[in-house]
Formats: structure tokens, sequence, C-alpha cells
């Protein structure tokens, strides 16, 4: 039997698995420890992961990437808004939901978003299958906690199509506090710890108040901004530099997919750089019609730029906070993790807010899938793991334990 956690992301994937001396990240057939979630079309083939990212370029208009973000309503406003920055051609489908067509094999096919999943569960479930030598069934799978039931219902089906067999979804929160939790040994066993995660994804923000004791951890509450994570930031750079190149080139870029595509990749790449240094150049060659373009950025402009999307943290820390009845000066550590925490505004204003500094204790891009899997190996009965408990105190349901 396995114990598996995936973490299911926008941007990548990644899977964790119990092993005897603890839990291990699973390599790709890249020897990467991250996989893209998307998939991509060719004219003879189906590209998966890394191998997907590779061919995105060359096929825009057949590449399904944040399939994340799709398992919703096709006239959801959220939806439409995730859809005109993406190449493709939607439609809605007899359930409401949205329907993908491309062409493939030179027929036109349609595809729904829980497909699209599949495809993608069915690449991860290849990758722990050859780390293990054996078949994989039994996963945890984290989700966000503003999941709808449809959002929910859908990864299920995606999991289930593969032969996956998902124990539970994990909310992502409560897998990073778990995987914080479990290893770590100098809680007081009196007075309570807490501790404020705040998790940057690559499309939206979540934080969670957690007040963990010795062999214990309660999520007080959480909050969420399902629309603000590190892809807003790259988009604030993409349309900075798509109006400066109209302006010095004549170039549209919004007219051309393979443009978008490319650009929205070299401002990603801007973004990274911007985070370890006070200015950094952005150049693509041949972006369109045959043009090579170049810009330059300061990391102070860029801030002023992205000035409203920094001010929406506060809102759901200051909710999170409310809810779970507590004040700035009762926290005690404030952990930031996700693959969108790395720019240094971002940490300027937390540590502003909650006025101290912030721990990375955890990986970053790794803790809830070592969360869910930690959650696999607590709810089978065949791996032996030290006794901890988990409970989520915020639900308006009876709060979730387990134990083993």
């Amino acid at each position: 039997m396995s114990g598996v956690g995936i973490d299911f992301g926008n941007e990548s994937c990644v899977i964790a698995a119990v092993k005897q001396r603890g839990i291990d990240v699973l390599l790709n057939d890249e020897s990467t420890r991250e996989t893209p979630s998307l998939v991509c079309f060719g004219e003879k083939q189906r590209f998966l992961g890394s191998a997907g990212a590779a061919s995105a370029l060359t096929h825009p208009k057949s590449t399904i990437s944040q399939v994340k973000r799709l398992s919703r309503r096709f006239a959801d406003p959220d939806v439409q808004n995730e859809l005109k920055m993406l190449p493709l051609e939607t439609s809605k489908g007899p359930d409401g939901g949205i329907l993908i067509h491309l062409n493939y094999l030179k027929e036109t096919h349609v595809f729904t978003p829980v497909q699209i999943a599949a495809m993608l569960f069915a690449h991860l479930k290849t990758i722990a299958e050859k780390d293990f030598g054996t078949t994989v069934s039994d996963c945890v799978i984290g989700v966000p906690s503003y999941f709808t039931n449809l959002q929910r219902r859908a990864y299920l089906d995606a999991a289930a199509i593969v032969g996956l067999k998902p124990s539970m979804l994990f909310h992502d929160c409560t897998a990073t506090a778990l995987s914080y939790g479990v290893y770590k040994t100098d809680f007081p066993s009196a007075a309570p710890i807490y501790v404020a995660f705040v998790d940057i994804g690559h499309c939206d923000t979540q934080v969670s108040i957690a007040t963990f004791q010795v062999g214990q951890v309660k999520i007080l509450s959480h909050a969420f901004d399902r629309s603000l994570g590190g892809r807003d930031f790259d988009e604030v750079l993409f349309s900075h530099f798509a109006a400066k190149f109209k302006e010095q080139y004549s170039i549209d870029v919004y007219s051309n997919s393979r443009a978008c595509k490319r650009l929205r990749v070299a401002c990603e790449k801007l973004k990274k750089v911007l985070s370890a240094n006070l200015e950094a150049a952005l150049s693509v060659e041949c972006l369109m019609d045959e043009k090579d373009v170049k810009g330059f950025i300061k990391r102070g402009e860029f801030e002023n730029l992205a000035s409203g999307l920094l001010e929406r943290i506060h809102i759901p820390c200051n909710k999170a906070l409310a809810d779970a009845g507590l004040t700035i000066e009762k926290i005690n550590s404030v952990e930031l993790v996700g693959s969108g925490s790395r720019i240094p505004a971002i940490t300027k204003v937390l540590t502003s807010l909650f006025k101290r500094e912030l721990s990375r204790t955890l990986n970053a891009s790794e803790c809830v899938a070592r969360g869910c899997a930690l959650q696999c190996a607590m709810l089978s009965p065949v791996f032996l793991v030290k006794e901890y408990e988990d409970r989520m105190m915020y639900s308006s349901k009876k709060p979730t334990h387990s134990q083993c």
C-alpha cells in the first residue's frame, strides 16, 4: 500500500510519498520536484507536465494550463476573466460547465476540465508508480479552503477516472500546519503557540491561524483571496510592457496568442530577477512582426505598479485574525509559504502588518504535498505514525479528527 500526497497546483504539481524514513518528494522524468500543471496537444501526440511546458510556446492555442481554475460554471464572471487569459476556444456545456475545443490528430476534439485534470492525475500517478515500482491508488489531495462542492467533486471525478482513490480532500492550510507541527519538538506543554500561515500561491492567497501544543494542532480560522497570487504580479509586468511596446515598436501583443505567451513567460522570469536585484532588463527576440524588443524596469517602479495588489494582502490576514479572535500581539510566529511568496514587497507588507520578522521554516513549494502525504499515512492502518491530532475549529460542521 502506498501513501501519497498530491498538491495539484495552478502552475505546478508536487507529489510526496511516505517512505520508511519519513516523507520524500518524488522526482519526475526530468528529475525535478515540481511538474507543470498543463497539457499540450501537438500535431501527432499529447505532451504532459514538463514536456507540455516545453511545447507550449509552439502550440499556444492547444495548450491547456491553469486547470485548477476551470472546474466551475461557464457563466461565472471569474471564469470568464480566466478564459480571457487563455488562447482557447471554449463554450458552455450542457451542464453549465466549460467545454474546451481544440484540434488534435487532424480532428476537432472537445474536452471538459475534469478530463484534462484526469490526464494530469494520470501523469502524476505514473511518476509515483515508477518510484514505488507498484500500482498506486491511495492518496490524499490538497485543495484550497475556498473550493466549492462542484470543484471538489471535479477533483474526485478526475482522480477516479485514472484509478486513484483519495482517502480525503485536505485543505491546503491544514496540510501546511500539519507538516509544520508534526516534526517540531519545542512546543510548550502548557500555553499554546499561535502561528499564522500565509500561503501566496500562483493564483490565490490563503491565510490561516493555527494553535499548537504537544501532539496537537487546531486550525482556528482561515481566510482567502481567490484572485490574488504570483501570476497577478506577472500580469502587472505584462500589461506594462505590452503598452510600452505598442508605443515604442508599434506592435499589439494582445492580437497574437504566441506573442502573449512569450511575453508572459519573459515577465515571469523578470519578476524573479527583480526579487534578487533592484533593477532588471527584459529582452525578447522576434516577439512579433519580426521585431526584437527590449525593456527595463526598477524594483521600485514594479512595486508602484503592483501597489493595488499589495494592499489587498491585508484583507485576508486581518479577517483570519478577527475570525480567530486574536490580536497581532498574540501571534508567536508568521510562516510564509507558496510560490508567490518570494517577492520582497510582499515580505515588507507582511512584516509591517504582523510587526515581526517572517519565518520560512517550511519549503514554500512542497509543504502542502508533504502534509497531504502525512495525512494519508495517518489515515492508513499500514503506516505507524506518531500520535498527532489535527482539528479544524473554524468550520460550522463537526470538526474533523484524525489520529493514529
